[in-house]
């Protein structure tokens, strides 16, 4: 069990088009996976799903070339189309198994911010108003198909489409509103230890999404789902039933008072980025949860279930780490760590970002 923060074996650069740098997605990173020859990363401030392409596979030091693939255009989301609609998804995670991606979105309400413009009532106004955006409360599925050599995201590739959870009819949100642990915490916005999902991991048919908030006295949550495609209408996801009747199940997690910030399957075990659930730098952690992917029934994580691995770097009012991935194969055990609000000192003057490398136990 590591103490002290992780020495970071490397740095790699994420250089992201003109657009994309445009609409501050390499200073919003919330999500990444790696797909062999190439890198998906999600920022939370569009509705988009970026691939990077590496200089070098088995060795990259630099992810370019980027393609940026448009949700509305793969999958229907609420919210509808048009004018004045919200763009935003806020994509908090990603997971790559089988021949899909997975992505989801915060289901976070969000208050406003007071800036340094506002005071008095003006300050106090912007801190009663809580919103949400329908947009933000969807599990996507997204089929991956080879196209010129390279992982592309497509809207059907022969055997199935791309299909959500969360545009019509109930969402998560709707599916958690009467539960006696997550129910009480709905109204309230994600950056208040409210609902927020932040992390999603696939393995087999179970689907994994670690939750930002709430922390339950300490105790941090992960939902887990059955997704599978509804007959009636292959571009949407319906949630079987578990044995309780429940359409998911609930582990929770002794993470030292901390929420999941992205979850990373390795084998039969799931990586947990640990971060803090309000709006605080660190402590970051990065956890172990042994045997995840194989447990049967709704779990507490702790004492040899559960190994603390890492610690992460975190700095003062930036570099937040959100997203983990492992790159190349997993028996190598190197994590890529991708950072929101990142220092100035990740920032390259052609317009890259740095991410980490860090290498497990």
């Amino acid at each position: 069990m590591s103490t002290e923060p992780t020495t970071t074996e490397r740095t790699v650069t994420l250089r992201f088009g003109t657009a994309a740098r445009a609409s501050a997605t390499h200073t919003n990173l919330s999500a990444v996976r790696s797909d062999g020859p190439v890198l998906w990363v999600a920022g939370d401030e569009t509705a988009t799903i970026e691939r990077l392409v590496a200089d070098d596979p088995d060795r990259p030091t630099c992810y370019g070339d980027q393609t940026s693939f448009s949700l509305p255009d793969l999958v229907p989301l609420p919210g509808g189309t048009g004018p004045g609609v919200e763009e935003e998804a806020d994509i908090e995670g990603l997971a790559r198994t089988g021949d899909a991606l997975w992505a989801v979105g915060s289901h976070s309400l969000r208050r406003r911010r007071i800036r340094e413009e506002h005071d008095g009532d003006r300050a106090l106004r912007r801190l009663a108003r809580v919103t949400g955006q329908p947009r933000r409360q969807v599990l996507v599925r997204l089929p991956v198909a080879d196209v010129d050599g390279l992982p592309t995201l497509v809207k059907d590739d022969g055997t199935r489409s791309a299909a959500v959870f969360g545009a019509r009819g109930k969402d998560l949100r709707d599916l958690l509103a009467d539960d006696e642990h997550l129910g009480p915490f709905l109204p309230i916005p994600g950056k208040d230890n409210g609902l927020d999902v932040e992390g999603i991991a696939v393995s087999g048919e179970r689907v994994y999404l670690g939750l930002r908030g709430p922390v339950l006295r300490g105790w941090a949550v992960v939902l887990e789902l059955r997704p599978e495609v509804d007959r009636r209408d292959p571009a949407r996801l319906r949630l079987r039933r578990f044995p309780d009747g429940r359409r998911y199940r609930k582990h929770v997690l002794r993470l030292a008072g901390l929420g999941v910030r992205d979850l990373c399957p390795q084998g039969e075990d799931l990586l947990v980025l640990a971060g803090p659930t309000m709006d605080l730098d660190g402590p970051v952690y990065v956890y172990r949860w042994h045997g995840a992917c194989a447990a049967e029934e709704p779990t507490v994580v702790r004492g040899d279930l559960l190994t603390r691995e890492l610690s992460l770097p975190f700095g003062d009012g930036d570099d937040h780490a959100e997203g983990i991935g492992l790159l190349g194969p997993a028996e190598d055990g190197r994590l890529l760590v991708v950072y929101d609000s990142p220092a100035p000192g990740r920032l390259t003057d052609d317009g890259g970002v740095l991410a980490d490398v860090v290498r497990l136990p």
